[in-house]
């Protein structure tokens, strides 16, 4: 693997981007405009109805955001033009075909134009609507496919998967394949075709007996769940993440497809600078709940390392990637291939560093709440399985219901009608721990021995490592979640 300069692989490129409101393909954006202005242009395409609501969310949700507050600073008054010459905003949805691009000479003009296609289009609710989840994580990927076949100078396409479509497997996860209808635990019948006739015949079985949207969606959440953990996977994000990459595998034929499954994405490193994130991103719900002292206990094995990775290493890893896998010269075999994006092989951190480091940011700055008063935080209740969390629930919320025997069906609606704000608080309790549960014992760690390849062939060839930098060796943790995650998680996340 010979690579050449990022930023001349760049130059005179087109460039389209599905999910471009996502905060992953914002950093992607903000970043090919900054390192390279000589893009010719980027295609963004947005989910919507037309070209007028698809310019009110590139407004408002992307070049809006701060994010891009340095490339702002850096063209001042001639920001609003490059921009207008750069990006074009493309009103469409990845769950249909042809991506529903309705303007024809639109459509075919990108087909004419197109050098990459970056797919980060994606739900990411753990327990999403099935029909939601299976048409753009599954079903999208079909069809960028599809349309990328019809890509005449299509060099490569990069497509974002997980890398926790893994699963809840243990020990060293390899960076391979997801074969078509392979499940995780052995049952057969996988099949993608049947998944959707099964999410349509529930569909309509639901709006013939005039069930509400709620019981609908409520449905469908619960069928995703059902469906997930039938073939082994935890929940309906990484199952149909997994169906994705199993379509990718039956219908690239000579397409050039490199997928890059990031770990846990965090806050900015360091660009455009350190700490940028925008919403409450997975591991990011625990320490925003601790600093606003809502949690009282933590349910993990606090020796398991969890995975993170910071936003601008994996986008940095995307365009590396790019570069080595959309250069001319490459023959099929070595411009497709999967790269794990994470830290827990190469520089690991542990749930314990992540508890220590909470306690000791949010005593030293302690959140500020709307009445103007200082939130002080404590040691929580570290719990190491479910059974001590069950015996803690137990103990904090319904011993104290002295006289209540929750023993039958007629007690247990009395205790939800008498204790309703109670009983939400527990159902929401244990919703929360059911989906994070697989995350937060998992017990596996991420080979990246691909990405380290792409590593040392980018620091052997012509790629600036200076500016596309992305191993996480270099990372002091303490330092980056003491001054750079936590303040910009209460910079940009704390209401």
């Amino acid at each position: 693997m010979e690579l050449g300069s990022a930023l001349h692989f760049l130059e005179d490129k087109t460039i389209l981007v599905t999910g471009a409101t996502g905060f992953l393909a914002k950093i992607f954006v903000e970043k090919i405009l900054r390192c390279q202005p000589n893009v010719k242009k980027l295609y963004l395409l947005l989910r919507a109805t037309d070209t007028e609501s698809a310019t009110h969310r590139f407004h408002h949700e992307i070049i809006g955001k701060e994010l891009f507050r340095l490339l702002k600073e850096n063209l001042g008054t001639k920001f609003n033009s490059f921009v207008s010459e750069k990006l074009r905003v493309v009103p469409g949805d990845i769950s249909r075909q042809d991506l529903d691009l309705k303007d024809s000479i639109l459509k075919d003009h990108i087909c004419n134009q197109t050098d990459v296609i970056v797919n980060i289009a994606a739900t990411t609710n753990f327990d999403e609507r099935y029909d939601v989840a299976l048409g753009i994580n599954t079903l999208g990927v079909k069809h960028v496919m599809n349309f990328a076949k019809k890509c005449s100078k299509l060099k490569v396409l990069l497509h974002v998967s997980t890398a926790y479509v893994c699963g809840e497997r243990g020990g060293l996860i390899g960076e391979d394949p997801h074969e078509m209808g392979v499940s995780l635990n052995g049952v057969t019948g996988l099949d993608i075709d049947m998944e959707k006739k099964l999410v349509q015949d529930k569909l309509n079985q639901l709006r013939e007996q005039g069930a509400s949207e709620n019981h609908i969606k409520l449905s469908m959440k619960e069928l995703g769940i059902q469906r997930a953990n039938l073939y082994g996977w935890p929940n309906t994000y990484v199952f149909t993440k997994a169906m994705g990459e199993m379509l990718i595998q039956i219908s690239k034929e000579s397409i050039p497809i490199v997928i890059v499954r990031p770990t846990i994405i965090t806050s900015t490193y360091k660009e455009p600078f350190p700490g940028w994130v925008e919403g409450v991103r997975t591991i990011d719900s625990l320490i925003v709940a601790y600093g606003k002292g809502k949690l009282t206990c933590f349910l993990a094995d606090l020796k398991a390392v969890f995975d993170v990775i910071p936003a601008d290493m994996v986008v940095n890893a995307m365009i590396v990637s790019m570069v080595a896998h959309g250069s001319e010269g490459g023959s099929s075999n070595d411009r497709n291939m999967i790269y794990h994006v994470g830290s827990s092989v190469s520089n690991p951190v542990r749930y314990q560093n992540l508890h220590d480091y909470c306690f000791r940011y949010f005593t030293a700055k302690p959140w500020i709440n709307k009445e103007g008063k200082p939130i002080r935080v404590g040691k929580v209740t570290m719990l190491s399985n479910i059974t001590s969390f069950r015996r803690y629930m137990f103990i904090r919320y319904l011993l104290p219901l002295k006289g209540l025997e929750l023993v039958n069906e007629a007690s247990c609606k009395y205790f939800q009608e008498t204790y309703r704000e109670l009983y939400r608080k527990i159902h929401g309790v244990m919703r929360l721990v059911d989906l994070y549960r697989p995350y937060v014992f998992f017990n596996g760690v991420f080979d990246n021995m691909n990405t380290e390849k792409l590593l040392r062939a980018a620091r052997e060839g012509r790629v600036e490592m200076d500016l596309f930098y992305f191993d996480p060796k270099v990372i002091d943790w303490e330092e980056y979640f003491m001054n750079i995650h936590f303040p910009g998680i209460a910079k940009y996340v704390f209401k």
